[in-house]
């Protein structure tokens, strides 16, 4: 299954919104960081490529348009570099050890009477998030915290 680059960014950005940003996952999951970084990154590094590439033109002349190009678009690169591994990341199936938990939760769920997406046989890390997402707005703390 071969993605292009516009897929990833795109299933990166639905990652990012689907992924629980809840402080249990964050020992569990590197998502969490990743996510926190990546939000930071698209707010922040835009202005700062502009500002870094302005001074560095009015500092030093024209003669340094080459190098304040490759300082912004190196600095317009780090969110899209989270995006990618969010895209990349969210296709990936589960290991063995965390498609028995996601099994787990998933039965469990069912069993309490929530409605949750039909359990399929090479779960994502998107169905996780999905999963996960759906038990903390649904379910009380009380029935989350036995599993973390």
């Amino acid at each position: 299954m071969s993605q292009t680059v516009t897929d990833m960014f795109r299933d990166g950005q639905e990652y990012m919104k689907t992924w629980p940003m809840q402080k249990e996952l964050y020992a569990l999951f590197p998502e969490c960081r990743v996510i926190s970084a990546t939000k930071f990154s698209i707010t922040v590094m835009p202005p700062l490529a502009v500002i870094t590439a302005a001074l560095l033109i009015g500092q030093n002349g024209t003669a340094f348009i080459p190098q304040s190009i490759a300082m912004g678009a190196f600095f317009l690169s780090l969110p899209m570099q989270g995006l990618m591994w969010l895209g990349f990341r969210s296709n990936q199936t589960l290991p063995p050890a965390m498609k028995a938990w996601y099994l787990d939760i998933h039965q469990k769920m069912a069993l309490e009477g929530v409605r949750v997406a039909e359990l399929r046989a090479k779960p994502r890390y998107k169905e996780l998030a999905r999963l996960l997402k759906t038990a903390f707005s649904e379910l009380d703390k009380v029935f989350t915290q036995r599993w973390f």
